[in-house]
């Protein structure tokens, strides 16, 4: 277990959307978050208190748990005298990188003199099957994205938070490193062979009651040139009842692809329909999911009218506005 509160290492993270680890469990889980700690140059900020190794095990941080997500997922060069003052100080460590702590010689050897632990979520914890497409008991919702990094994991969190609210049978099944920290546990789905991807997301989500929704966290884009194997798998895998479609209009390009663009939400519809009817010919886009968290009140009101508008489908902002009107869209799937 990842003994919690937690200090949320930003290091040197170049953007806020870089550090999208620390901004899901401050957002999510925000009484796990005890201050950050920033070094020199960092440009993200979860508007916590910076503090010192010190500092935050004086206010009763236990791990210190690596908020970044870079391309790549690497542990810094820069980063690891931090690291290692940090397991000196007592703190354990967590980590969601590929690049794990576990490969860091240096570190291993302090943790192992100060008897403190090395956690790394994005490490596969069983011998998942390879999928075999049989339709299973109970309903599934996934959220599809037109690029990464566009709200695919805060929507089915917020729809999992509304429909408990509403006593409906939910579970939130984690795929990433940010949903396995917040939720303590899940698949890190893109630390999985390839051959076992779509099987590791059908061994998540179960047969279950007829009226049990698994609200499956989306990864990458169907779109990406980088990232799409993974969302793939999620489609195959999950054969999912419902799609979100998730979007973020302010975006100029694909994440890390300069000479990408964004696909349309027309686009996205429509790929994710043909791909996931292939498994569930039954699936409907139910929803529309818009991060407008770069708009003002008034743009983003007038976004989502449009989009609503042209797409036929209830369009929000869940975590701006609630996620009532996504969960009202499955429950008139029941």
């Amino acid at each position: 277990m990842i003994e919690t509160p937690y200090l949320l290492f930003l290091g040197d993270a170049p953007d806020q959307l870089a550090a999208k680890v620390a901004q899901g469990i401050k957002d999510w889980r925000p009484d796990y978050a005890v201050g950050q700690f920033r070094m020199e140059g960092c440009k993200a900020d979860m508007g916590l208190a910076d503090m010192s190794l010190q500092e935050a095990k004086a206010a009763g941080a236990k791990t210190l748990v690596i908020g970044v997500a870079n391309r790549g997922g690497v542990i810094s060069a820069a980063w690891k005298h931090v690291l290692a003052e940090a397991l000196l100080a007592g703190f354990d460590l967590a980590s969601g990188l590929h690049n794990l702590l576990k490969d860091e010689a240096e570190l291993v050897e302090i943790a192992k003199a100060e008897g403190r632990m090395l956690h790394d979520v994005r490490v596969p914890s069983v011998k998942y099957p390879i999928a075999n497409g049989r339709k299973r008991r109970g309903k599934r919702c996934l959220a599809v994205g037109t690029d990464c990094s566009v709200g695919k994991m805060y929507t089915a969190l917020a729809m999992d938070a509304v429909m408990r609210e509403r006593g409906m049978k939910a579970s939130f099944r984690a795929t990433g490193q940010t949903g396995i920290l917040i939720t303590g546990d899940g698949v890190p789905l893109d630390a999985v062979i390839a051959d076992f991807m779509a099987g590791a997301v059908e061994w998540l989500t179960p047969d279950n009651d007829e009226d049990h929704w698994d609200l499956i966290e989306g990864q990458g884009s169907l779109f990406h040139a980088s990232y799409s194997g993974v969302t793939m798998a999620l489609v195959h895998g999950g054969q999912p009842d419902a799609l979100i479609l998730c979007h973020e209009p302010t975006r100029g390009h694909m994440r890390g692809l300069p000479d990408y663009s964004l696909p349309s939400l027309q686009e996205l519809q429509e790929v994710s329909l043909t791909l996931a009817r292939r498994v569930n010919p039954a699936v409907q886009v139910v929803g529309i999911s818009v991060n407008t968290q770069h708009m003002s009140e008034k743009e983003a009101e007038d976004y989502l009218a449009g989009v609503e508008a042209e797409m036929g489908l209830p369009a929000v902002d869940p975590f701006r506005n609630g996620a009532g009107r996504l969960v009202d869209a499955l429950a008139a799937l029941d």
